[in-house]
């Protein structure tokens, strides 16, 4: 159904907002680089929290869930739900840790924790290779997701959408910085979540589908059901399950899932009021990012299985787009042009939405990199306040700009993902062990940038080109963590540990205990240069048990939520009162927890 006037005022008047946010703040946001891309350092965890689930709501995050209900069924989105273990470690370890630090951007920790040139060469080339390179790789996924979607249902080229959609959210990313993006976050979320849950509910009502007890006994959809994978299939219990619980939390880097906490969610809970607030925050956000949000993408997938079986079907539907282009993931905005006349608008805003929430953090955070880890740092250390936000806003549009030509390279989500967690695989544990092991310096981190990223080149672009049989994706994985892995862990022993000064200064600030840091606290007190505070214990053992329960309470929500839909009334009821006790003994275990109000 083409777009009414009903859907078009949906549209413009969700554009206008947007703008008029960032006309608003446009002053504040202007002061100063800390204004620009921390808010002051004042921001509420409420706010904070919704910023960050909306971020992660990007426009392609609806055509990855479908990419994969449609290939590997409900229980291939192990894959992401996986990552949970990972937020909830930052929730309750590593939170509070990047309140205390104090850095203006995640990079910056590299010269608190470390020292010497290679330091300082580590935060610069960071600076480019995640605030440039790979931030234009996951921006260019999400705006290959709304070119699909202005495709499908506005029959636009790919560079009328980018040209379309990208045009506000620099606007008012550029004007408002990250006070902007928050607040616009937040309008954004809301709308987003009503288009997503509308759809699911048309989406079941279609006369193909002919009501949710159809759906869900319909041959095409009965095999894609299952929450786990079969565990008599090997083939298929170790790629989706086993492996992403096993190995790949803890160990492959992904943006928004980052082991140790790093890039925007960083970001956000460095823009925190307080070390509670920067907790709550997070806590916030991955509670509803994997219990409440997955569902209504769910349902429009298994839904599309019945309306477009195969690709052959939804090519013939839309032979106006490339066939290449087409593939399982454009069955999301392929079922959304079922829509009717009002929701339909609000639907495209609601994507648009995702799409500009997404951007815009990703557009401040990979610029306060260029600006603060870069052009301060190595080019204009006496640069003013003034010139650090001209800067930044300069940065913005030129990322957008880069963004959206890679994006006309891309075919599909699926394969994109795959890429950004091959060139991840193995750095993650050095990123969780650096604030608690004093003995990791910076020739680990290279190490383990340089040798994950060349791994990821052969597996994803060389293996192929040799003759040599099929690597599967699974293997590839646990080869890149493997490899990389041994070789940062050799590397750290080989080379010399940071200096003294470093290492205590660091000790005293951050104050993250435990046994990797006895010698340094050990050395220290010889020294007559105690860095250790008299009657505080180590948490973090604390931290762990709470990041158990809530892994335990969000998976049962999350589960609960998946068989109440089912009818499965009973094991959904089981499963409710498992999360409603696992969150009676967080509230018990986070009081153990020593957190600055």
């Amino acid at each position: 159904m083409p777009l009414q006037g009903i859907d078009w005022a949906f549209i413009i008047g969700f554009f206008v907002i947007s703008l008029i946010i960032g006309l608003v703040v446009v002053k504040k946001a202007g002061k100063s680089s800390k204004e620009f891309f921390l808010s002051g350092r004042n921001m509420p965890w409420w706010l904070l929290g919704v910023s960050m689930v909306a971020t992660t709501f990007s426009s392609d995050t609806p055509n990855l869930v479908t990419d994969i209900v449609r290939q590997n069924g409900v229980a291939g989105n192990w894959v992401w739900w996986a990552f949970l273990l990972t937020g909830m470690l930052t929730v309750f370890v590593y939170a509070k840790l990047w309140r205390r630090s104090q850095v203006l951007t995640d990079l910056e920790f590299y010269e608190l924790r470390y020292s010497g040139k290679a330091a300082a060469f580590l935060r610069g080339f960071r600076a480019i290779y995640l605030g440039v390179f790979f931030n234009i790789m996951i921006m260019a996924t999400v705006s290959l997701a709304i070119i699909k979607i202005g495709g499908v249902m506005l029959k636009l080229t790919p560079v009328q959408t980018l040209l379309i959609a990208s045009l506000v959210t620099v606007s008012y990313s550029a004007l408002g910085g990250l006070r902007g993006v928050l607040i616009t976050d937040f309008f954004q979320f809301g709308i987003a979540m009503v288009g997503a849950v509308g759809a699911a509910i048309v989406a079941v009502r279609l006369p193909q589908i002919g009501g949710l007890s159809s759906l869900l006994t319909n041959e095409a959809v009965v095999s894609k059901l299952n929450i786990l994978p079969d565990f008599s299939n090997l083939e298929a219990l170790i790629p989706l399950l086993i492996l992403p619980l096993a190995v790949q939390w803890w160990s492959v880097w992904y943006p928004g899932a980052e082991p140790g906490g790093g890039g925007y969610i960083a970001q956000r809970m460095l823009s925190a009021k307080t070390e509670k607030h920067a907790i709550k925050a997070t806590l916030l956000f991955n509670a509803t990012h994997y219990a409440l949000r997955p569902w209504p993408w769910i349902i429009v997938a298994l839904c599309s299985l019945v309306v477009f079986p195969n690709l052959e079907a939804l090519r013939a539907a839309f032979p106006h787009i490339d066939p290449s282009v087409i593939q399982h993931d454009m069955a999301y905005p392929a079922m959304l042009t079922f829509l009717p006349r009002g929701l339909l608008g609000l639907v495209v805003a609601s994507l648009v939405a995702a799409f500009m929430s997404t951007i815009s953090t990703h557009l401040n955070w990979g610029s306060s990199y260029i600006v603060n880890d870069l052009y301060k740092r190595f080019i204009n250390p006496e640069a003013s306040d003034k010139r650090q936000v001209r800067v930044g806003r300069i940065s913005t549009v030129s990322l957008m700009i880069l963004a959206s030509l890679v994006a006309l390279l891309l075919r599909n989500a699926l394969q994109a993902f795959n890429i950004l967690l091959q060139i991840g695989a193995g750095t993650g544990l050095l990123f969780i062990l650096r604030w608690f092991w004093w003995r990791i310096n910076p020739f680990s981190e290279i190490t383990a940038m340089v040798v994950s990223f060349s791994v990821a080149v052969y597996l994803q672009i060389l293996h192929p080109l040799t003759g040599l049989p099929e690597i599967s994706s699974h293997v590839q994985l646990l080869l890149g963590v493997a490899v990389t892995t041994v070789c940062w862990i050799t590397v750290t022993f080989i080379t010399s540990p940071s200096e003294t000064k470093t290492l205590r200064s660091f000790y005293r600030l951050v104050k993250p205990g435990g046994p990797g840091w006895k010698k340094v606290i050990e050395q220290a007190e010889k020294d007559n240069d105690s860095v250790e505070t008299p009657g505080k214990s180590w948490d973090v053992p604390a931290g762990i048990l709470c990041m158990v329960l809530g892994c335990f309470a969000v998976y049962s929500v999350l589960f609960a939520v998946g068989y109440w839909i089912y009818g499965k009334n009973t094991l959904a009821f089981i499963l409710s009162a498992v999360a409603a006790a696992a969150i009676f003994l967080l509230t018990k275990a986070w009081k153990k927890l020593r957190v600055a109000d």
